[in-house]
C-alpha cells in the first residue's frame, strides 16, 4: 500500500471515529468518565481484595470512597454558588454604576460620546460577566442529563471493574497469546501510573484550592472559597485556565470595595499561587506525569470542548497521557508517542549519553 493511500485510509478513519464521537457523545461521555474513574478505582479494589473482601463488596466500597469525595466537593461548590447567586442582584447593580462611572471619566477625559461607547462597555463587561455567570451556572447545576449520568457513571464503573478479567481476555485474543505478558504488564502498568498521576493531581488541586481561597480571604473577596475552587479546577486548562478563574473574583472584588487595588490584589495571589504551583507543588506532589506536551494538550481541550463540550475539556487530555503510555510500548506506535510527549524524557537521555 502506497503512503499516499495509508495517509488517506487513515484521514478517513479519524474523521470517522471524531464524527462517530460526536453523533454518539450521549453515549461516549458517560462510558468514558467511567472507564477513567474505573482506572482510580482499581488499585483500591485490588489491595481490598487481597485483604479478603469479596470483588462486589470491594467495588462498592471503592466507589463509595470515591463519590463520596466528590460529593463533598459538589456540595460544598452548590452551597457557596447559592450564596453567590443571592448576592448577584447587588452585584450586578454595582456592575451597571460602575459602567457607567467608567462612562462618564471617558466623556469627560477623551471627549468621546456617550452613544458610542456605551454600548461598547456594556458589552464588553457586562454580557461577558453575564455570560461567565451563566457557564458557571450550567456547570454546578445538574441537568437531567447530568442526573441520567449520576445513575450510569457508577453503574458503568462497576460492570467495568467486575468484568475486567474478562476484557483483558478478549485484548489477548485479539492480540495473540504469546502477548499476554507484555498486555498484561501494559494494562497494570497505565492504570498504575494514571491513579498515581490521578492522586497526585488532587493534592495539587486541593493545596492551590486553599492557598487560593486563604489569599481571597485575607484580601477580602466575597465567597472566598468558591472562586478559589473554580480557579483550582481551572488549572487543567494551561495558560488560559488561571486567566479565566481569576475574572470573576477580580470583577465582584472591584465593584465590591469600588477599588482598582483589590482586582490588582487578586491577580498577584493568583499569580504567587501558580508559580507555587508550577515550581514547587506539582513537583513534589506529583511523581508521575502524563507528559502530554502543551500544544497537543491546548489542541484536545478545545477540540474535546467542540466534540464532547464541556466533558470533552476534562477527559480528552487524560486519555491522549494513556494513549502516549500505550504508545510508547506497542511496537511501531514509537512516532505517536514521540508526537504526543513533551521531548523531557529525549533530553534525559541526552543528558544521561552526555
Amino acid at each position: 500500500m502506497s503512503i499516499k493511500s495509508s495517509f488517506v485510509n487513515g484521514l478517513l478513519a479519524t474523521t470517522l471515529i471524531l464524527a462517530l464521537m460526536y453523533f454518539g457523545r450521549s453515549v461516549f461521555v458517560p462510558l468514558a468518565f467511567s472507564v477513567l474513574i474505573a482506572f482510580v478505582i482499581y488499585p483500591i479494589c485490588s489491595k481490598l481484595e487481597k485483604w479478603g473482601i469479596g470483588r462486589v463488596g470491594a467495588i462498592l466500597i471503592g466507589e463509595l470512597m470515591v463519590f463520596m469525595l466528590l460529593g463533598a466537593v459538589v456540595f460544598l461548590m452548590i452551597r457557596q454558588f447559592g450564596e453567590f447567586i443571592d448576592q448577584w442582584p447587588m452585584i450586578n447593580a454595582k456592575l451597571q454604576t460602575a459602567i457607567n462611572r467608567v462612562n462618564q471619566i471617558v466623556v469627560e477625559q477623551y471627549a468621546v460620546p456617550a452613544d458610542d461607547q456605551f454600548g461598547y462597555l456594556q458589552s464588553l463587561v457586562f454580557e461577558n460577566t453575564n455570560r461567565l455567570f451563566a457557564f458557571l451556572q450550567n456547570l454546578l447545576f445538574l441537568s437531567a442529563t447530568g442526573l441520567v449520568m449520576l445513575v450510569l457513571i457508577p453503574f458503568y464503573t462497576a460492570l467495568i471493574l467486575y468484568y475486567r478479567n474478562l476484557w483483558i481476555k478478549a485484548i489477548v485474543a485479539a492480540t495473540g497469546e504469546k502477548h499476554r505478558q507484555k498486555v498484561l504488564r501494559l494494562v497494570r502498568g497505565s492504570v498504575q501510573k494514571y491513579f498515581d498521576f490521578v492522586k497526585g493531581m488532587l493534592f495539587v488541586y486541593l493545596i492551590v484550592a486553599v492557598l487560593n481561597s486563604i489569599g481571597l480571604a485575607i484580601l477580602g473577596v466575597p465567597h472566598p472559597i468558591l472562586f478559589g475552587v473554580i480557579a483550582s479546577v481551572l488549572t487543567f486548562i494551561p495558560y488560559f485556565g488561571i486567566v479565566v478563574g481569576a475574572l470573576l473574583p477580580m470583577a465582584v472584588s472591584w465593584v465590591t470595595f469600588d477599588s482598582v487595588w483589590y482586582p490588582i490584589g487578586v491577580v498577584a495571589i493568583f499569580t504567587l499561587v501558580q508559580y507555587l504551583e508550577a515550581n514547587f507543588i506539582f513537583p513534589l506532589a506529583v511523581s508521575v506525569k502524563l507528559k502530554v506536551n502543551t500544544l497537543v494538550s491546548i489542541v484536545a481541550i478545545f477540540a474535546g470542548a467542540v466534540i464532547w463540550g464541556a466533558a470533552g475539556m476534562i477527559l480528552f487530555v487524560p486519555f491522549l497521557g494513556i494513549l502516549r503510555l500505550i504508545a510508547k510500548e506497542v511496537e511501531g506506535w514509537e512516532p505517536l508517542a514521540i508526537f504526543l510527549g513533551d521531548g523531557s524524557e529525549d533530553n534525559l537521555e541526552h543528558a544521561t549519553s552526555n
